[in-house]
Parts: structure tokens; sequence; C-alpha cells
């Protein structure tokens, strides 16, 4: 029988359903529980097990990971009769990775105290190929006997594991990587309908480019889907937006000026606005092909 900590995994979705599947390779016995039964399905298949409600999952659970859209998902499926604080044992591990606002994950930690359960606010970057690699960025919050206990497990997630201080502090960090990615993805975006306006070859630039200062991993991971158009979704625009909202917020309330980050999150809202909220966040370049009355679109 196994040594390692029982996890129940709340949330899979594109990022929840691979990242799951890590830790089963890794040995990890994972109880799941999502709102969609393919989803279930799909743990089971990969040597998970299916539970039918969240007491189930985390009643027997080491380790309580959840990984839903926002704060009110993370609210709802946290707090009230049938939430995680409501079935998990004593002494229970919630880890949150969720991209959430920081106060969110700060009301949660003193919640979950009372209940005498500790937590890690635990959000990630890397998108779904990075969920899958398991070569993620894990930015944690909270108290340092909790991480380190974490941190075989996170590793099994993840390339880059970092606790950033106490709770709400990995949601922060969050919050400005995700308006660090939005500026960059803008920037290459009207880069690739200024190159090919001016008739250079596009693929080729955007290799020379990569090799230089200009070189992110932002233009590495997104290079084929600007050069073939193929905005499926990895991270959506919905999802971005909803983070955008989250940075501008908590910048507004601590006194930092984003000139830039406040421009790009308008122009994630219009793209949203105008219908493409679904597609993967590379399709800001969408928003400037239409700008620039150069769009490739049917």
């Amino acid at each position: 029988m196994s040594n390692l900590p029982k996890v129940a995994w709340i949330g899979l979705g594109i990022m929840g359903s691979p990242m799951a599947e890590n830790l089963i390779k890794a040995g990890y016995s994972v109880t799941g529980y999502t709102l969609e039964a393919d989803k279930l399905e799909r743990l089971a298949k990969n040597g998970g097990h299916a539970a039918g409600s969240i007491a189930e999952a985390v009643t027997d659970a080491d380790v309580i990971i959840t990984m839903v859209p926002a704060s009110p998902q993370v609210e709802a499926i946290a707090y009230g009769p049938d939430g995680i604080l409501a079935h998990a044992r004593r002494g229970a591990l919630l880890i949150d990775m969720s991209s959430i606002t920081p106060q969110t994950s700060i009301d949660l930690a003193h919640a979950a105290a009372d209940k005498g359960i500790r937590v890690l606010d635990a959000p990630v970057s890397g998108g779904e190929a990075g969920a899958i690699e398991a070569v993620l960025s894990i930015m944690a919050g909270g108290e340092q006997a909790d991480f380190d206990a974490a941190r075989p497990l996170l590793e099994t997630l993840g390339k880059t594991i970092v606790r950033c201080g106490p709770h709400g502090s990995g949601q922060t960090v969050k919050a400005a990587n995700q308006l660090i990615v939005a500026v960059n993805i803008q920037a290459c975006a009207e880069a690739v309908v200024f190159l090919e306006k001016s008739g250079v070859d596009l693929p080729a630039a955007l290799d020379v480019l990569g090799g230089g200062l200009a070189g992110s991993t932002v233009l590495a991971r997104k290079k084929d889907n600007f050069t073939t158009r193929d905005f499926t979704p990895g991270f959506r625009i919905d999802l971005h937006h909803k983070d955008m909202g989250i940075v501008t917020d908590a910048a507004r309330a601590v006194g930092a000026a984003l000139p830039v980050g406040t421009v790009v999150a308008q122009l994630v809202a219009a793209l949203r606005n105008q219908g493409d909220g679904g597609l993967d966040h590379s399709a800001l370049l969408r928003g400037v092909e239409r700008l620039s009355g150069h769009t490739t679109e049917s």
C-alpha cells in the first residue's frame, strides 16, 4: 500500500484533468469530483476514483486540491453544508490552485483554520501544455510548514515551485503573472500583424525574434497559434478577462499604476464582447487584425 497521501481533486477542467492524471501516474490515490460526467469518466479510465459529491471525495483525503474558474466557484465548493470545510477531516491540507482574488484566499484560510484545516493558495502558470507536461510554475501563499509538506506533491505537477509569502501571496503573484502574459501576447500580436502587412516571412521572423531579447515563453508557446490562426483554447479569453479584473482591482487597492495593463485589460474585454471569449488568449491577434483592417476571419 502506498505511503503517499490520499488526494481529493475538485475541478477537472482543461488544467485539472491532466494535473490529476500526473498525480495518478506518480502513484497517488486520487478521488475526483466535478460537475461534468465525461471528466469523471476520464479520471476513472486513467486510474482515479470518481466521487458522486464533494463530501464523498474529501472525507478521507489527506490533501484536497481545488482547481475551478474563479472566486465564486471556490466559495461555492468550500462553504456551506455540502462544502469542503464541512466534510474534510481536521488536519487535512487544502491546496487551492484556482486563480482567484487574494482576499478570497485569505478569507478561506481563516475560515478553514477554525475547522482545523490547513490551506495553501497555489495558483499555476503554464497553460494546458504545462499541465500536461508537468512543468507548471506554482506560486504559493501560506505557512512555511504547510508548503514544505505539500512540496513533494507539487513537484509532481510543476517545475518551478516557490512560496511567495503568507496567505494570498500566491494569488497576488499570479495576478502579476497574468498581467505580464496579457501584455506580452498583445505585443506579439501587434508584431505579427505589423510583419504580415510589411510582407515579411512570418515564421522566419518569429524564429529570429525568439532567439533574441524579444524571445519569451509566451512567444515560444503561442508562435504556432499566431502562424496557423489556431485558437483552440489552452487558456480562454474569458478566464484571462477575469484575471485582468483581479489584477486591476488589486493594483488599485495598493495604489499601483498599470497604464499599459489597463489598456490591455480593455482589449481583452473588447475581444470577449465580440464573441471570442471561448478562444485561446492568443486570439488577441484577432483584435489587432480588426483594428488594422487585416483579418483572416472567414
